[in-house]
């Protein structure tokens, strides 16, 4: 259950761990104020709530990234609460956030957008291909990817597909001006990668086994897999890309 958890649906263990750290923290106070009659402030009470979220998020199992969001939210609700804004600013940060960030929570893809040396190798390594290539970027985040194949290869088809509202339509608006790109509000795992040359992502570990699976079952032969820097679990690639910027990004390239 908690592997199903963890791969699945990490945001409610970062949930979890959010409420047991203000039990734990609540039961404290408590202790405290009996026993001493010592009252913490609300600071001390937030961040030691927020270094308990953190590492009971860590003992979860919970990715880093994860870690820093357990850590930072209670305090930064509270400096928020400080600065006495309106109560229907946080409605609406809520909301922005979410259509955002809709794809960490169904599919466990958090907002990644691949950077400008990246999208250059990406597009030299591409070179070779027929003139009217057909590519697809599963998660085209604000669709840069696509936007730099668009001007290098104005032959080629391309895709985008991306689930997350916000970022779909800035994507779908960036790539309106290159008829021979198409970006559209679909889950990576509906797309059929049947009848693509290249295939391309920038995801997370958590999906790379399935997409995998998908991969092996749909891709034709001579096909090629690529992820930005992360790898598939018991599958070497056949090629990698030394991309040698501030994050140590690699191309990696599975040849089907």
């Amino acid at each position: 259950m908690l592997e199903l958890l963890r791969s699945r649906y990490p945001a409610i263990l970062a949930l979890l761990a959010q409420l047991l750290a203000v039990l734990v923290v609540a039961l404290l106070l408590i202790a405290t104020l009996r026993l001493a009659g010592w009252r913490p402030t609300l600071w001390q009470a937030a961040l030691v709530q927020g270094v308990l979220a953190a590492g009971l998020g860590h003992w979860l199992g919970l990715r880093s990234w994860w870690l820093a969001l357990n850590l930072a939210f209670v305090p930064g609700l509270l400096a928020l609460q400080s600065r006495q804004w309106p109560a229907w600013w946080f409605f609406a940060a809520f909301v922005l956030l979410l259509l955002i960030n809709w794809n960490s929570f169904r599919e466990r893809v958090p907002l990644y957008l691949s950077g400008a040396r990246t999208r250059q190798r990406l597009s030299e390594r591409l070179a070779g291909q027929a003139a009217d290539f057909r590519f697809v970027d599963l998660g085209c985040g604000l669709g840069g990817t696509l936007v730099q194949l668009a001007r290098d290869y104005p032959q080629a088809r391309l895709n985008g597909v991306e689930t997350a509202p916000l970022v779909f339509l800035l994507a779908w608006l960036r790539c309106l001006p290159y008829r021979n790109c198409r970006v559209r509000y679909r889950s990576l795992w509906q797309e059929d990668l049947s009848g693509y040359d290249a295939v391309y992502c920038f995801l997370s570990p958590a999906p790379m086994v399935e997409l995998w699976a998908k991969a092996s079952r749909e891709m034709r032969p001579g096909a090629l897999l690529i992820s930005n820097s992360f790898e598939i679990p018991g599958v070497a690639p056949g090629e990698i890309i030394e991309l040698n910027d501030w994050r140590d990004s690699r191309l990696l390239l599975w040849h089907l």
